[in-house]
């Protein structure tokens, strides 16, 4: 994955019952202290006030809030990754220092992190938490959480259920009780004209009461106005009450209203709905409906749809046949359902959820429709599933089988015009992904599955920017999966591949692409593989020498590298010879011509992939053509054909979100930029891919002029802009290209817009409020402007909140692009 782009907080899609102590108190909380964090039991609504009270804070935080969900996390290890993600830095961390990386890339920031259901993650949680309030000072924390984190910074806000209004009293005003606010609006959603009135008044309030005034229990409870009335409502939640407690007397009393509104809600779903709720318990984030339909659906059921075929099963060509992880479970008789032996009948099933509000229907910006199970929800459908022994087994081997079918038919397509739509599906499903992982290769039996799943991924890690999580699964499944198999050969190579990629030692990653193809050939003789696994191992030969090649180039040495992938194009192609990898074997050739002077022949190989590339209607090895043609031309000083490939490269590399590509396009068009003549754009592109590398270290090709992440002719850029430019106007637009994220630098490379909107009129602001944001403009906190101008820290705050008022501007980076605008323009008059 590159760069994501922080995404904004939550679009709320319901009212919300103001809380206006808990708000008012988190918000000053916010000023007195680094960390808050609000506890309470679940379905208290913490994450929601959460958002409420970040959203009223933003303005207070000049870049902005940062969401990150943890809710679908369960390995302690991707709680950096998700905090890098919602940061907005590119993957992967470097292991060896990835807090590190965190924290200084928003040491100079001032920014709110929301930290969301940290309970099942405390540790991690608490250590990332800790490092960001040690090594920043304008970071602070909102974390919500079942437990505090025990830092000794931490201020706790107690997240308390709704007040209910004594029944019997007076009632005459139902605004100010928000619990009966609540019931009524959720209510008139799902009846229209349903208000409180003095005949339903009391009853509502005992209702509330006896849910004790938990916002997620009211909520369950008003979508069952559909079919019953108030007083039913009453009736029914009286009894399950007493069943429950009678049940489970050691169950803490609010977690009984809880449990009481959710088993009453199951009671009232079909048999074929709570067995598609139990089933679907074992997905995690959101999924689409053919994965529903191969998860809920008895195992003997041909569900192969959305992209997969049914004869694919999980093999993909890897394996002896052994059973390891083979998806044999029964999925029926041992389940908790009647028979589901059609995707027609889940189709229905999850229509009836969808209707009854237990799973959520999500709009994918794809047009794609997709649900979820509410986190609650989703742990009481696990409940059910484990009262029935090897149920939830079962389900999960169903669904890490789909997983797999569904990945090595992406895999057959991937050299082909879907990959824009593979790479965005792939994405939208990556919660489901670990967990197919994370079954695998905590399960007894089913690590070799895991191998294989990992292995078959290579290209959504490498060529969509997901390096640094591909290589924590492979090395986990590799070391589970230490027999000599094809899946282990294949595994090898592409953990070689993703260590290329974020710049590891560049022995290790040859070491492992010599194992692999060591092991590969070695097995194809083998009498126990299936005909088809051994007329696969020759193909996994040739996706290792494919990475030797590229440990050629790492290590700056063209000379082998050209001998070496010669070779390699002069032998007979191997059956199964992943076509995407073979159309690289010629990309990489033309690279490693170009410092050697033999840019014509780089040309001409180029121009034979960008062919093949066309035909197939391909995006991805077309954009990596596209660079080493910018390479040859860069090498020929042909300025404008260099700079018109390495454009088209670079925004066909971001719409995949290759964050390897996307970086070397970078690099090339700021000494493209440089040699134009186009100065000051040059220095902007300059600062924001170093912005962009000091949170994480890039790769590079030697042969570009790259060795280990470094960027030589970047650097001879650097030194020649700081000559013609002078300090003052470089000093400046390095800062303007620091402020911009990766799809603004992006933009601004591919000049489709402006790095930072600038009122096109003058604007009127006092000599003052010109000289605070100059300060802005260098980096200055408020605090720091205060103490220059000798002013109070509250009066240089108002000077920025007039200043972005003025200029129109939502954050302090605006000020500083506009700031350096006009700095340019005083020293050129």
């Amino acid at each position: 994955m590159s760069t994501p782009t922080p995404a904004p907080l939550p679009v709320e899609t319901t009212s919300f019952v103001d809380r206006h102590h808990e708000l008012a108190e988190g918000r000053r909380l916010l000023t007195r202290s680094r960390l808050v964090t609000l506890t309470g039991p679940g379905g208290v609504g913490k994450t929601r006030l959460a958002w409420r009270i970040a959203a009223r804070a933003e303005r207070a935080f000049p870049d902005g809030v940062r969401l990150v969900h943890l809710s679908d996390l369960h390995d302690p290890t991707l709680v950096l990754t998700a905090a890098a993600e919602a940061l907005g830095l590119p993957d992967p961390l470097p292991a060896h220092a990835p807090l590190d990386t965190i924290v200084r890339h928003v040491r100079d920031r001032r920014l709110l992190l929301v930290l969301d259901n940290c309970e099942h993650l405390l540790p991690a949680c608490a250590d990332l938490v800790a490092a960001l309030l040690r090594g920043t000072t304008g970071v602070r924390i909102l974390a919500t959480s079942r437990h505090r984190l025990a830092l000794t910074e931490e201020h706790l806000l107690e997240v308390r259920p709704l007040p209910v209004p004594d029944p019997d009293g007076d009632l005459s005003d139902p605004a100010a009780h928000p619990a009966l606010a609540l019931f009524a609006d959720r209510a008139a959603a799902v009846v229209p004209g349903f208000t409180l009135s003095p005949a339903n008044r009391a009853s509502v309030a005992r209702l509330c009461h006896r849910l004790d005034g938990l916002p997620l229990a009211i909520e369950l409870a008003a979508v069952r106005l559909r079919v019953l009335g108030v007083d039913q409502l009453l009736e029914r939640l009286d009894d399950r009450y007493r069943l429950l407690a009678a049940a489970g007397p050691g169950v803490q009393p609010r977690h009984r209203t809880l449990r009481a509104a959710v088993d009453w809600s199951h009671d009232l779903c079909t048999p074929e709905e709570r067995s598609v709720w139990a089933r679907a318990s074992v997905l995690t984030g959101s999924f689409d409906l053919e994965t529903a339909e191969s998860v809920c659906a008895d195992a003997e059921t041909d569900t192969s749809t959305g992209g997969a075929s049914a004869d694919t099963g999980a093999d993909n060509d890897f394996g002896s046949g052994s059973g390891s992880g083979s998806g044999t479970g029964t999925g029926t008789g041992t389940d908790v359902a009647p028979s589901l032996r059609t995707p027609y009948v889940v189709l229905e099933a999850v229509a009836g959820l969808v209707d009854k509000s237990v799973l959520a229907r999500e709009e994918h910006w794809s047009g794609t429709v997709r649900y979820r199970l509410l986190d609650g929800l989703r742990h009481y459908g696990l409940d059910l599933l484990r009262r029935t022994p090897g149920a939830e087994a079962d389900a999960r081997r169903r669904h890490r089988d789909w997983t797999q079918r569904r990945v090595a038919a992406y895999e057959r397509a991937w050299f082909g015009p879907g990959q824009r739509e593979i790479a965005a599906r792939l994405r939208a499903d990556q919660d489901n992904l670990r967990t197919a992982l994370e079954f695998s290769l905590t399960t007894p039996g089913e690590a070799l599955a895991g191998l294989r799943l990992a292995g078959s991924l290579w290209f959504h890690w490498y060529a969509c920017g997901a390096p640094g999580e591909g290589l924590h699964w492979l090395e986990r499944a590799l070391d589970a999966n230490p027999e000599p198999t094809l899946e282990r050969a294949r595994a090898l190579w592409v953990a070689a591949l993703l260590l290329t990629a974020v710049g590891e030692d560049t022995s290790r990653a040859r070491q492992l692409a010599a194992d692999s193809r060591e092991l590969a050939l070695g097995l194809t003789p083998n009498p126990n593989l299936r005909r088809s696994a051994a007329q696969s191992a020759p193909a996994e030969a040739a996706h290792a020498e494919y990475v030797l090649g590229l440990t050629l180039l790492s290590g700056d040495d063209p000379t082998r590298a050209v001998a070496h992938y010669d070779s390699v194009l002069a032998g007979v192609p191997a059956t199964g010879h992943l076509p995407a990898l073979a159309a690289l074997d010629q990309v990489q050739l033309a690279h490693a011509l170009v410092p050697l002077g033999q840019t014509d022949r780089a040309v001409v190989l180029c121009e034979q992939t960008l062919r093949r590339c066309e035909r197939h209607g391909e995006d991805w090895v077309r954009s990596s053509a596209l660079r080493a043609l910018a390479h040859a031309y860069t090498a020929r000083k042909q300025w404008h054909r260099a700079e018109s490939h390495a454009r088209e490269a670079l925004r066909r590399g971001l719409a995949l979100h290759d964050v390897v590509g996307v970086a070397l396009c970078l690099d090339l068009l700021i000494d493209i930029t440089t040699a134009l003549g186009a100065r000051e754009r040059a220095a902007v592109l300059l600062g924001g891919t170093d912005r962009l590398r000091a949170a994480n270290p890039w790769p590079g090709t030697p042969s570009s002029g790259r060795r280990d992440g470094e960027r030589a002719p970047c650097r001879d850029s650097e030194a020649h802009l700081r000559r013609s430019l002078g300090r003052g106007p470089f000093e400046r637009a390095y800062r303007r290209g620091g402020t911009l994220g990766l799809d603004e630098l992006v933009s601004y490379a591919l000049q489709q817009e402006p790095p930072q909107t600038v009122p096109e009129t003058p604007v009127p602001l006092t000599a003052r409020e010109t000289e605070v944001a100059l300060l802005v403009a260098e980096g200055l906190a408020n605090q720091q402007i205060a103490d220059r101008l000798v002013i109070a820290r509250r009066t240089a705050e108002g000077h920025v909140e007039r200043i972005l008022g003025k200029l129109g501007f939502h954050n302090r980076s605006q000020i500083a692009a506009w700031a350096t605008t006009q700095g340019f323009a005083a020293e050129r008059s």
